[in-house]
């Protein structure tokens, strides 16, 4: 049974008890020199029990405050992974053998600054296409795509460019949910001379990767894949190489072929028809089915099928409806996991239609 922690009424009064007890016509009323003493005792004994209280949670990792999760992931190797910047690729335009030096500044209209992390050289087709970044960390980044202006353009280098691929790659620093979720796995999973476990742990410490799953002796014996997720989207280029070599690095000599690569993402548009509750609009209705859908849909892993009951269950559950017809998908989706790609299922949009 668990030791229960007294209130500071209850401490208060047991101290008034124990004074009456010792002295039966003592003075314990609310204006009384005793009861002054007891509330300052009773409110000092109440704080050394919530600070054990707060001691004893920092023991666990999972009840622990920042700085405590901390130094436990510390004890394990392991650091709070830093935010990382979004990246893409930028197609500039201009004379034919301009350059365009590593480092120009981009400005995208929504007021994002980005900066080229490759060289230039105008083609003969009058273009080249450059990689660029972010100038902050984070996920507040991706996917920018459209026309982008270069603040100093170099001379033979036209001012306006266009982003050929949405930025992607963006990860907030890592929070305090996702540090102790890497650290619960490395204490029920210790490091085992590279099980997928191990694979799935490597790749989940390079910052920018948020979740990574692992396909064993998919393309035969010696072969391991990585299929990497950013951000719950597409890793960049600049990030599948980051992992891979982090992996090559620590995997063992037998798995002589690892390969590091993102999904390939199927977007899934929701058609239904529903007959509702008198009272309920179909706007308010499907205003509610996006974000539950999305929902629905979030958990799944890349190569994981998805159900149409799963999606007539969501459906059923929107308040005001009391009966649903689910058009489309007209089949279970079972996303592709073969030797040149892995498939994931994600929401699209959704567009419910009322009963005749």
């Amino acid at each position: 049974m668990p030791q229960a922690t007294p209130p500071y009424e209850a401490i208060r009064d047991g101290i008034l008890r124990d004074i009456r007890n010792q002295l039966p016509d003592a003075d314990i009323g609310v204006d009384s020199d005793h009861h002054v003493r007891a509330a300052g005792v009773g409110a000092a004994i109440e704080g050394i029990y919530q600070h054990q209280g707060w001691l004893y949670r920092q023991i666990f990792p999972d009840t622990a405050d920042t700085e405590a999760l901390e130094l436990h992931a510390g004890d394990r190797g392991l650091t709070r992974k830093p935010a990382s910047i979004a990246s893409g690729a930028l197609r500039i335009t201009g004379t034919q053998d301009a350059v365009m030096p590593i480092g120009t500044d981009v400005r995208h209209p929504s007021g994002a600054l980005l900066v080229t992390t490759t060289e230039g050289v105008i083609g003969q087709d009058g273009s080249a296409t450059v990689r660029v970044a972010a100038r902050v960390a984070g996920s507040a980044a991706n996917g920018l795509s459209g026309s982008v202006a270069l603040t100093s353009p170099p001379i033979g280098i036209d001012t306006q460019a266009e982003l050929i691929q949405a930025l992607t790659g963006g990860v907030d620093r890592e929070s305090d949910a996702e540090l102790l979720d890497r650290l619960l796995d490395l204490m029920r999973r210790p490091p085992a001379g590279g099980n997928r476990y191990d694979y799935q742990r490597w790749a989940r410490e390079v910052p920018g990767v948020t979740a990574a799953y692992v396909y064993p002796l998919r393309r035969g014996l010696g072969t391991v894949d990585v299929v990497i997720v950013s951000d719950d989207g597409l890793p960049s280029a600049e990030l599948i190489a980051q992992v891979q070599q982090y992996i090559d690095e620590r995997r063992p000599v037998t798995a002589w072929d690892c390969l590091v690569f993102g999904p390939t993402l199927i977007t899934v548009d929701i058609t239904a028809r529903v007959k509702l509750i008198s009272g309920y609009t179909l706007e308010v209705v499907q205003a509610a089915a996006t974000p539950q859908l999305a929902a629905a849909l979030d958990p799944l892993a890349p190569g994981e099928t998805l159900y149409r009951s799963y999606l007539e269950a969501v459906l059923s559950g929107l308040a005001g409806v009391i009966d649903r017809e689910l058009l489309l998908p007209a089949t279970n989706l079972t996303p592709i996991v073969d030797a040149s790609r892995v498939e994931w299922v994600r929401f699209g949009s959704v567009t419910l239609e009322l009963m005749p």
